[in-house]
């Protein structure tokens, strides 16, 4: 039966939501420091130059570091290319452009195709040679929106004794369009944020050792789009040996084939008034970013070309991936941050809605999922999203597609999986009032990367159990960081899936605790959406 919230569950008000900055009293924050004087600012030489960055709370944070020219004009929808060196000492004190993307909940619009920057944060005084292990994050977003920006990586990198990267890449229709005139052009089109992230990558294997970093020790992690990242790079040739861990959160290995993909850019070309001729690549680079923010977007990579030779999800269950220890899972309730728009409906549109969607099977599925004698507005937002949750309607996202994904990789790889279990924690928005949002997805985010680039934390202050879940979380990501085992000491053993077929459940209050697979599985009724 798909749960319902109790009216016991802890709700928080917009104003507590205000009181976000409170979270920065936790000992989980480093606690706020004037900036330092230029003369104690550090410095650094990378390959394309000097760059001064600041030093705050015990870390030293480096900030919009160029890792490839912006690909503007002739370079729009080409592969990245160098970054210009520059002479005299570059200012790393600031954050840098967003990449092209409306305005949404990932950040305000942006229309500065000038975006391909990283951020760098350390432990203060690390020096050249110390060779920390490097935590590289690619953040989510839907492959349409978000930015590095949004995570800051102090936390990470003070308690954990890690190297943080964060970077930036090309989003939507900049970053993924495929279309046929750009692959008669380049031999291959669409995967440009892919490409911007192996830049990334490429520029990390060079320059992290200046900054106190191992290039042979990067650990790539990404939540979302970024999930999906993580899984492209395992099966992507160009990507191999940048890395040598990876951890998905809430992700899978979606991807389309090129042909349909050049199909969909053609059409896409077409509403934008850039018909499939010999003048559509001139027409396309001439529109402005502006233009393409608001038009349609190009959502998803594409497989069948140099970059991706194959579907990922198929080189994955071949076992034809770069074969490093993992960590992966996903939200218990990944749905409910899809389909809140679902609430206020009565009992009758929800038969109607499952009965659309399911035909045969709904039967089945409404008794799984049957209306409860006690209802309220969000009750069908509720049961939908736990319906999307479970049956892997979004793109393989959480549920049963999560521990059959996790089933798959550990069959030629250590993983080690995880369902990110606490329900009543605050919101990701305090809108609309009394929703509650559960361990929907990104909810996460806020126990590991507990600000946005503006200093305000992105979630509202934790109570004692949910610092001791953040500080669990840090430890494990920290300890998979520096040893590949997320084993962290004060905190539950966590065994690989392989040997056990437990997966961790993620709690607050020090209750994490390891459950078998196949308990979860009947958690989501995996039997009713496996069933032939």
């Amino acid at each position: 039966m798909a749960p319902t919230p109790s009216p016991s569950r802890r709700r928080r008000s917009p104003a507590v939501l205000a009181a976000a900055v409170l979270l920065a009293a936790s000992p989980l924050v480093p606690l706020p420091a004037a900036a330092s004087p230029v003369a104690d600012r550090p410095v650094v030489r990378t390959d394309t130059g000097l760059v001064r960055g600041a030093r705050a709370g015990g870390v030293d944070s480096f900030l919009a570091l160029p890792y490839a020219a912006p690909p503007v004009g002739d370079l729009r929808w080409r592969a990245p290319r160098p970054a210009r060196s520059w002479s005299g000492v570059r200012d790393a004190a600031r954050w840098g452009n967003r990449c092209p993307a409306a305005a949404g909940s990932n950040g305000p619009r942006s229309e500065t195709e000038d975006c391909l920057y990283l951020n760098v944060f350390r432990p203060s005084g690390t020096q050249a040679g110390r060779r920390l292990p490097v935590l590289f994050w690619i953040h989510g977003g839907g492959l349409v929106n978000g930015s590095a920006n949004q995570h800051d990586g102090t936390l990470i990198a003070q308690l954990e004794d890690v190297v943080v990267v964060s970077v930036n890449y090309r989003l939507g229709v900049l970053g993924f369009l495929a279309h046929p005139a750009l692959t008669a052009e380049a031999g291959q089109s669409g995967n440009y944020g892919l490409l911007d992230q192996q830049a990334a990558l490429r520029w990390v294997r060079r320059n992290i050792g200046a900054f106190g970093g191992d290039p042979r020790q990067v650990t790539i992690d990404g939540e979302s789009a970024g999930g999906f990242s993580v899984c492209a790079h395992l099966t992507a040739p160009a990507s191999a040996g940048l890395f040598g861990r990876g951890i998905i959160q809430s992700g899978s290995c979606v991807s389309r084939p090129v042909a349909e993909g050049e199909q969909s850019g053609t059409s896409i070309a077409a509403t934008l008034g850039c018909p499939d001729d010999g003048a559509a690549v001139a027409c396309l680079r001439a529109l402005s970013a502006a233009r393409l923010v608001d038009g349609p977007q190009f959502t998803s990579f594409v497989h069948g070309g140099p970059v991706l030779p194959e579907s990922p999800d198929t080189a994955v269950r071949a076992g034809r991936f770069q074969r490093v220890p993992l960590i992966v899972g996903s939200n218990r309730d990944e749905g409910r941050t899809f389909l809140q728009g679902n609430r206020g409906w009565s009992r009758q549109r929800y038969e109607e809605w499952v009965r659309a969607l399911f035909g045969g099977r709904a039967d089945a599925v409404l008794a799984r999922y049957p209306w409860p004698a006690q209802s309220d507005q969000f009750t069908s937002a509720y049961l939908t999203g736990a319906i999307f949750t479970d049956s892997g309607f979004l793109a393989g996202i959480g549920g049963c597609s999560t521990l059959r994904f996790i089933e798959a990789l550990s069959a030629h790889t250590r993983v080690y999986g995880y369902r990110f279990d606490h329900r009543t924690g605050p919101g990701l928005t305090p809108e609309p009032i009394g929703y509650e949002w559960g361990a929907g997805h990104a909810a996460e985010l806020a126990y590991l990367w507990p600000s946005f680039d503006n200093g305000t934390p992105i979630a509202p202050t934790f109570d004692a159990a949910e610092r001791r879940l953040a500080r669990d979380m840090v430890h494990y990501w920290g300890a998979f960081t520096r040893t590949g085992r997320p084993q962290a000491r004060g905190s539950a053993g966590w065994p690989d899936v392989n040997r056990t077929s437990l997966i961790m459940s993620l709690r607050a209050g020090g209750r994490s605790t390891p459950v078998p697979s196949a308990t979860m599985a009947a958690e989501h009724n995996c039997d009713l959406w496996e069933a032939s």
